[in-house]
């Protein structure tokens, strides 16, 4: 099938903090359009402060799919993400409006945009174990450079403290033989939609600030109350303690650091975290970049 005949669906991506939220509600009130959330943490009921969620008053009366809607005591990965992506873009289209997945998760856009269909690689638990007790004796590191010299564009893209998706590529490579880019390149098929992918383009400097002013909102917004609630009520998944701006809380109320110290750490682990994604962004040839000034005109002018 050829991309003229395929349904259009515009990807709006970007490091956190570039503005993906304002700009996708804005072009879906120009152009008719929905918006599903390409973010692996907004899909958390009650992890709203942390993860930057819109609020209500901030969709602007603009349909939102894939927030909140999985409890954050329970796991939830790519394979599941991309059905249910694909059942909402389904639903979509069939109101005779335009899909637009906006968000940083590198992983859950490629899985759409690249058509990748994720193959059920046996576990090897022993292997697995072993490796954690590794990562216990050692240090995230220094499995993390293990999969550096095995795979170095999987490490590029997996942070060296999701120790849990570290071991998992290096797994993948135990049992297979195979690194797990070339595994994910092996398994792309045809992709049934036409997707239109755009990247917000930020300078570096900008971008941190944006970071650094949206550190102090949360904090001011209640992001420790949210975390003290949180604690609370769920026993949180391995996934869910992952987010970004939420370990660094659970560290200060545990006494581990100070205030200062933890205001330091939320900062610099999100500028961290944006460098990732960017990293993994980069490398998808798909992307046009354009500024936050700029894009909604292309976006608008391609469609």
């Amino acid at each position: 099938m050829s991309n003229e005949t395929k349904p259009k669906v515009i990807v709006i991506v970007g490091p956190t903090a570039s503005g993906k939220t304002s700009i996708s509600i804005r072009l879906a009130k120009e152009i008719n359009g929905e918006i599903i959330s390409a973010d692996s943490m907004q899909i958390y009921k009650d992890m709203n402060i942390g993860t930057a969620k819109p609020t209500v008053d901030e969709m602007e009366g603009i349909t939102h799919h894939l927030i909140d809607f999985v409890s954050p005591d329970e796991t939830f990965d790519v394979t599941r993400y991309k059905a249910k992506c694909i059942d909402a873009i389904e639903e979509i289209l069939q109101k005779g409006k335009v899909p637009i997945i906006v968000g940083g998760t590198g992983l859950y856009i490629s899985s759409l945009i690249n058509g990748i269909e994720f193959s059920s690689v046996p576990e090897d638990k022993n292997y697995r174990e072993e490796m954690f007790q590794l990562a216990k004796e050692k240090g995230n590191a220094f499995l993390h450079n293990r999969l550096r010299e095995i795979d170095p564009d999987a490490a590029d893209i997996i942070d060296a403290n999701n120790i849990r998706r570290v071991i998992r590529a290096l797994e993948i490579y135990k049992v297979t033989g195979k690194t797990k880019t070339k595994i994910d390149k092996e398994s792309r098929k045809e992709v049934k939609y036409d997707f239109k992918v755009y990247g917000i383009e930020t300078p570096r400097e900008k971008l941190y600030e944006q970071i650094n002013l949206r550190v102090d909102k949360m904090l001011e917004n209640g992001l420790i109350e949210e975390v003290k609630e949180l604690l609370r009520k769920y026993s949180l998944s391995n996934t869910a303690l992952q987010a970004l701006d939420y370990k660094e809380v659970i560290e200060f109320l545990n006494g581990e650091i100070t205030y200062d110290d933890m205001v330091e750490k939320l900062k610099t682990n999100t500028r961290r975290y944006a460098k990732r994604q960017l990293t993994w962004f980069k490398k998808e040839e798909k992307i046009k970049w354009y500024s936050r000034d700029e894009i909604l005109q292309k976006i608008k002018e391609q469609l």
